[in-house]
């Protein structure tokens, strides 16, 4: 599953070199949607935006079945997971030290998707706000 998760990679990328395949969305894309805080824009709404596309329906039948498997289990340990760790860790800063405050910073993929850190804030009953950038703090 490794060696096909790193081919998938590759051709994907030798791919968009080539002009054959075209992403969707650019970083500055990420960065002005982020910056207003849209984060319920269309491109931070897709699972797949946060781990490369496996999913390929050129490929044969039991490839497709792995290159599933894989998805579901980056999705499931490096993003699902990772989130709802984070979110208690972050809770339970919080709750333990209410006298104080915390800023919080996490990758750009904790935000994408579904189940993000702040989908685990806010559904354990946190209040989480955006702060556009250049706003003070």
């Amino acid at each position: 599953q490794v060696l096909f998760a790193l081919n998938q990679t590759l051709l994907q990328h030798e791919s968009l070199r080539a002009g054959s395949l075209q992403a969707p969305y650019t970083t500055e894309d990420l960065i002005k949607h982020y910056n207003c805080g849209d984060l319920n824009a269309v491109i931070f709404n897709h699972d797949t935006s946060q781990l490369p596309n496996f999913i390929n329906t050129t490929l044969p039948p039991h490839e497709q079945v792995t290159a599933q498997e894989i998805d579901s289990y980056f999705r499931q340990e490096l993003i699902y997971k990772r989130n709802e760790r984070m979110g208690k860790r972050v809770m339970t800063l919080l709750k333990e030290n209410t006298d104080r405050s915390f800023f919080f910073a996490f990758g750009a993929g904790h935000f994408l998707g579904n189940n993000t850190v702040i989908d685990v804030l806010r559904q354990a009953g946190f209040e989480v706000e955006h702060t556009p950038a250049g706003q003070p703090i």
